[in-house]
């Protein structure tokens, strides 16, 4: 348990679901967090259960109460069912918690804390913002501002207590490794064979990368969960649909299609590939406590928005790696987001693996120095409360 705050007992999470598993992702490991390891009453209140069911897949979609894994599921529809908030309210990803909610809040004799957590950024801005308050006049209540982040004056990164210890020991497991091949129904490794998972949004950059994976001397296997960027291999692969399970061969390259996997396998995924591809928020953080070279995948925003937080991102990241192979990961990650040549930049990156991969190893062990999100948060609320 949690232990400190034992006066905190109770937390509603709001949660739209906007990017298919991204907001619904992080806010599901942090419900079953806030949970399991703090003991708090969770209420999870979700706008789009269908969205959220590959994630839990005993959810029924067609209730609008119920328990999972310990948490209190609330379907966010309409006008709400009348309850009483709970002491910590959480306003994930500034999703606007609902006008009679937050009426209710200010009718507490004791005022809940309500916490808006916002979405992850390595841009310098955020440090100033991180816990500030924000005056709500109308209701007499006040609002702070968490920031997710990579520096000490940020609220850090959702990391499961034991996380990285069994991470290292998976991989440091090769009968481990090899069963949860076996439970995916991929072949074991071959000598040398290079390991890829791909997870992204739809990208043009798709056929050029398969391609030159296809096109290198090195055995590749690129594993492919369903999702968004799916409809693209399989153009590359000239076939409309594949189901998982189905394995195609070009040249050096093997893709095999994986069925869309709850959190705890998709972790396991990247911690036993060599290199991820990953997307968005949720895959982007569990790709770094992978300790493997990973490329991501922004979403993109008009006007190119999004360009400033992701250079953010790997001017950070890259501060303490070689020069050599610095260039080499900014070059694929620029030319995975559209702006550059995917296939050198692929080539320049795989003869820098072994140097990426210790650094990975470095800034995972930097982050976790950070301590934890969700208990960063609750400490912060033990601070103001």
């Amino acid at each position: 348990m949690g232990g400190e705050l034992s006066t905190l007992q109770s937390v509603d999470l709001f949660c739209k679901v906007i990017d298919n598993y991204g907001d619904i992702g992080v806010c599901w490991r942090l419900a079953r967090q806030l949970r399991h390891e703090h003991g708090l009453e969770v209420r999870l209140w979700v706008d789009d259960l269908a969205s959220f069911r590959p994630l839990c897949p005993e959810l029924h979609i067609e209730r609008s109460v119920q328990q999972c894994r310990g948490v209190d599921i609330f379907h966010w529809q309409g006008p709400l069912p009348a309850v009483t908030p709970h002491q910590l309210v959480i306003e994930a990803f500034a999703c606007d918690l609902p006008p009679e909610f937050v009426a209710a809040m200010a009718q507490q004799l004791e005022k809940p804390i309500w916490i808006n957590l916002e979405y992850l950024s390595a841009e310098p801005w955020v440090e100033d913002c991180h816990q500030m308050a924000s005056l709500q006049p109308r209701w007499a209540l006040t609002k702070y501002f968490f920031f997710p982040g990579f520096s000490p004056a940020t609220g850090g990164l959702l990391c499961e207590q034991g996380l990285l210890s069994q991470r290292r020991q998976f991989q440091s497991d090769l009968a481990a490794q090899a069963e949860f091949w076996r439970s995916l129904g991929v072949p074991p490794p071959e000598a040398d064979e290079l390991r890829a998972s791909l997870f992204a949004y739809e990208n043009r950059a798709v056929a050029s990368l398969l391609q030159a994976m296809a096109a290198g001397e090195r055995r590749v296997t690129c594993l492919l969960p369903l999702s968004r960027v799916a409809g693209d291999v399989f153009d590359w692969l000239g076939v409309a649909v594949a189901q998982p399970g189905q394995i195609f061969e070009r040249g050096a390259l093997t893709v095999q299609v994986l069925p869309f996997v709850e959190q705890p396998v998709y972790d396991r995924l990247l911690w036993a590939c060599d290199i991820n591809f990953v997307r968005g928020e949720d895959s982007l953080v569990r790709a770094q406590w992978a300790a493997r070279p990973l490329i991501w995948h922004i979403y993109p925003q008009e006007e190119g928005a999004h360009w400033p937080k992701l250079d953010a991102l790997l001017e950070r990241y890259c501060q303490q790696m070689d020069s050599t192979a610095a260039a080499a990961l900014r070059s694929l990650w620029h030319a995975w987001n559209q702006q550059g040549d995917v296939a050198d930049a692929w080539q320049q990156l795989c003869l820098q693996q072994a140097v990426l991969s210790a650094h990975a190893d470095n800034w995972a062990d930097y982050l976790a120095g950070l301590g934890d999100l969700a208990a960063n948060l609750l400490h912060f609320c033990k601070k103001i409360s």
